[in-house]
């Protein structure tokens, strides 16, 4: 065994040795031809110039497209950020708008009663049971079974619900507006569901139309969340305390003015 091993060390050593001698030439080849290939292509590129340099209307064409490219490319960009940035917004809550929110969110068998129980933070919109605009609406459904009464006793559901969920250290927050209702709205991740509120049906009966979130300039998904944004952050549409059943009004800078008590079936 001692003779094979040292038999295979007398073979292996040359070719050792020549392996190291082979890559030192290569490596001296390629180092003194660096400069005659730099120096090539310097040449080259001197030629090339001088050629293109003359040419006053390729440079001048080069500089357009050149300009156009970035227009368009800081553009996608942007847009691209602000669409993200608005996405990202309406991931970290469930966004609702509606009129009672009961058949939304509140009957087990609504399609976010669920989602909502489980999200940890939801900016919610309701008509307000008490406003002109909800005796006009409960009015004009041609639906007898829908009264003014039963619109009221459904918000104070919701409310009620709402509240057990706050108990649950959940980011719920709720405001009441005072406007006739135009849009059913729901945000969620990167979907919107959209449904309008006729003068003479009831909103379940109504089709509901989905967007989804895209890199498409045409998708009607941030129009939509911009939109309840822009009610959201009216200061006319006072917020619910849901610790103490009051209206909180703020000004424009987002300071307490005044509260009111909201009482109705529990006050």
């Amino acid at each position: 065994m001692y003779r094979q091993r040292h038999f295979r060390e007398i073979i292996n050593g040359p070719a050792h040795v020549l392996y190291h001698v082979g890559m030192i030439v290569l490596s001296a080849s390629i180092a003194l031809s660096l400069p005659y290939t730099a120096d090539f292509v310097a040449r080259r590129s001197l030629i090339l110039w001088a050629s293109i340099g003359n040419e006053k209307i390729f440079m001048t064409a080069v500089e357009i497209v050149l300009a156009v490219v970035l227009i368009l490319l800081f553009g996608y960009v942007g847009r691209n950020w602000r669409n993200r940035r608005l996405s990202r917004m309406a991931k970290k809550a469930g966004l609702v708008m509606g009129s009672t929110g009961f058949s939304t969110f509140v009957e087990e068998k609504s399609d976010l009663h669920s989602v909502i129980k489980n999200c940890r933070t939801a900016k919610i919109m309701l008509l307000n049971p008490y406003g002109e605009k909800a005796g006009l609406r409960a009015k004009s459904i041609l639906d007898p079974d829908i009264t003014i009464g039963q619109s009221r006793e459904q918000t104070w559901k919701s409310i009620d619900f709402l509240k057990r969920l706050r108990a649950d250290r959940k980011d719920i927050r709720l405001k009441l507006y005072d406007e006739y209702p135009f849009l059913k709205l729901t945000i969620s991740s990167d979907y919107v569901w959209v449904k309008h509120y006729h003068a003479e049906f009831d909103i379940q009966v109504m089709p509901e139309y989905v967007f989804k979130y895209n890199q498409d300039p045409g998708s009607l998904y941030v129009p939509f969340y911009q939109y309840f944004l822009k009610k959201w952050n009216d200061r006319s549409i006072p917020e619910y305390d849901l610790k103490t059943d009051e209206l909180v009004f703020r000004d424009q800078a987002g300071r307490e003015e005044k509260r009111e008590k909201f009482t109705g079936l529990n006050g």
